[in-house]
């Protein structure tokens, strides 16, 4: 069977606090509807955790107007550690999760009468695109970026997730791995410099190289319509030597974990995965369980270190009070669900 990208399934977002996390999220991105809420002995992930399973309580959250979830994730068997420096723009590892946008001024106008603390004024990347920057109460930061790709309206200036920017040791070498393990063989602009829209962002001063790629690849699967293209930025600093986000510090500690792509064809996969020289370093090996979602979960790591996850989904729930689940397994792997199908996720849709 071959492989299937559908697209980003979600980004891990390391949080102290998931239920209070999600309730910032939801408020403020939209990200309303929850696919699974678990709590749970992570012993697949040893390999990143010290070599111990610790418990952990962990939230998929959605945003039926399209894009990529956020996987808010907690420790409960120990303390969840931060970075023990400050993390600058530039360092090796997730630094920016990129989100969807219908009207950036509008939106850029909404933030800022709510008080939030906004990092640059709506302004174009070298791709012409416009966006601009925000952090969230717990360090992270987010771009904001004009999208025109949509899969629903709820009256939300933003959607989910649509890519992310990946700090690299070198761009020359990490473009390979997202080309031919991911599929990014679009580039979308090439640039060198300095940024102005960086200036209020932690490192941002300095001389930069960044990529922008996307993909020519077909959307299929049966969430690619909610999903939509995705795009993955690279920076590598040029005046500076980085330090890696996560060194010494487990999975699942503080700030951008893991960048997830929702993936059919798991041999395919591996394949070409080995192929390039990327071997799984973890896997599930059949089928994992979440509670409430079940799939096949593997991990390896770009050439930074920088974990990306892929799962093939094999169960979600619509209606958990009355056992309704869909399940993926026996349907055809590049055909789209249905919209009405994928929007009857909407039932698990929470207000704050």
């Amino acid at each position: 069977m071959r492989r299937i990208i559908s697209g980003i399934q979600q980004v891990g977002i390391g949080v102290t606090n998931a239920d209070e996390a999600f309730i910032w999220y939801n408020k403020h991105f939209g990200t309303d509807v929850v696919v699974f809420k678990d709590a749970a002995r992570a012993e697949l992930m040893k390999r990143y955790t010290g070599g111990e399973g610790h418990e952990r309580y962990a939230i998929l959250a959605l945003n039926m107007q399209g894009g990529g979830g956020f996987e808010i994730w907690e420790y409960r068997s120990r303390k969840s550690q931060p970075a023990a420096f400050e993390v600058q723009l530039g360092d090796t590892g997730i630094f920016v999760i990129k989100i969807k946008c219908k009207n950036v001024k509008a939106a850029y106008a909404e933030y800022q009468k709510a008080g939030l603390n906004l990092l640059s004024a709506p302004k174009e990347n070298p791709g012409g695109i416009e966006s601009f920057f925000l952090k969230d109460p717990y360090g992270n930061i987010f771009e904001v970026m004009a999208d025109d790709n949509w899969f629903g309206d709820t009256g939300r200036h933003t959607g989910g997730v649509c890519g992310v920017t990946i700090g690299v040791s070198s761009i020359a070498k990490a473009i390979p791995f997202y080309e031919k393990v991911l599929g990014y063989d679009k580039q979308l602009f090439l640039d060198e410099g300095h940024y102005d829209e960086f200036s209020k962002i932690p490192g941002g001063q300095h001389h930069f190289k960044r990529v922008m790629l996307g993909h020519t690849r077909k959307q299929e699967g049966a969430f690619s319509k909610l999903l939509g293209p995705t795009y993955v930025e690279l920076i590598e600093v040029t005046d500076r030597t980085p330090k890696k986000i996560f060194e010494n510090r487990y999975w699942g500690d503080q700030g951008y974990i893991h960048l997830c792509f929702d993936i059919n064809g798991y041999e395919e996969h591996e394949r070409i995965c080995n192929e390039n020289g990327f071997p799984f370093t973890v896997d599930s090996a059949n089928s994992f369980d979440m509670g409430e979602a079940a799939g096949h979960f593997s991990y390896n790591e770009d050439p930074d270190g920088t974990w990306i996850e892929y799962v093939e989904t094999h169960r979600v729930p619509i209606l958990k009070k009355i056992g309704w689940y869909l399940n993926l397994k026996n349907r055809k792997p590049e055909k789209p669900l249905p919209n009405w199908m994928v929007k009857s996720l909407s039932f698990s849709r929470v207000k704050v």
